[in-house]
């Protein structure tokens, strides 16, 4: 039967491959007609074809539950279970964004905890955009970081239940896994140092001896009082003068 998993495939999680995809959604895909036609005797060497013509990532959408072409590539993998080396280099992909989606959402279905910090982590760094269908069959724009963010943090993507992941700071813990350094931190450390830069002048200028020397030339001599001071004071004198006369 075309929609049997290989005889030589290893059960993940316990179960077969395909049963991680649920079996409504399981249906669905076997009765659409990009299944039919496009993943009919598909192989490992041809899936890679496949994955570049995709134009975006979802899961289902519609009334009827319609599936994506995103996601019949992902229960494909799921039956053929093609070699970790390949999911690898679909991971390490840089010229095809959707190629890397593909394999690091296939990544995170079968890999393990270690395997997929090890493989998506390096993910955040990819800010390029990509085009999502949702569940009402409208499109939305999503960068890859936020998407490789949610296969490592959410409890369902694409509409697809994701194995539990173990925490990270128990793989920290037992020496399997190294602290993450964030790709920020470099920057964070230049905006800290510029900002004590910037406090120690603002010190520097606030200080008493600035304060009390005021910028001003000590040699140059003061200004004299102002003319319409003199003048203001010129008719009360003459006032006076003319009171003693009389």
């Amino acid at each position: 039967m075309a929609n049997r998993t290989v005889k030589d495939a290893q059960s993940i999680k316990g179960t077969n491959p395909q049963y991680l995809v649920e079996k409504i959604i399981r249906s669905r895909i076997y009765d659409s007609r990009y299944w039919k036609e496009e993943c009919f005797a598909l192989t490992a060497e041809l899936l890679v074809d496949k994955a570049m013509e995709l134009k975006f990532v979802g899961g289902v959408f519609g009334g009827n539950i319609k599936p994506t072409p995103f996601i019949c590539l992902i229960l494909k993998m799921l039956q053929i279970q093609p070699e970790k080396d390949i999911i690898v280099e679909f991971i390490k992909n840089e010229d095809f964004k959707y190629v890397r989606a593909l394999g690091a959402f296939y990544m995170r279905l079968v890999g393990t905890s270690l395997d997929c910090f090890k493989y998506l982590e390096p993910l955040y760094n990819d800010f390029r955009k990509l085009k999502r269908q949702s569940r009402d069959g409208t499109f939305m724009l999503v960068h890859l970081d936020m998407f490789i963010d949610e296969l490592l943090r959410e409890e369902r993507v694409c509409d697809i239940i994701l194995p539990r992941l173990q925490k990270r700071h128990v793989l920290e813990e037992n020496n399997d896994l190294e602290p993450r350094v964030s790709a920020l931190d470099d920057d964070l450390d230049d905006v800290e140092s510029s900002d004590n830069e910037d406090v120690k002048e603002t010190k520097v200028r606030s200080s008493p001896e600035r304060q009390r020397g005021g910028y001003r030339d000590l040699d140059r001599p003061r200004r004299s009082p102002s003319p319409k001071f003199r003048r203001s004071r010129s008719p009360q004198i003459g006032r006076a003068s003319c009171r003693e006369r009389v």
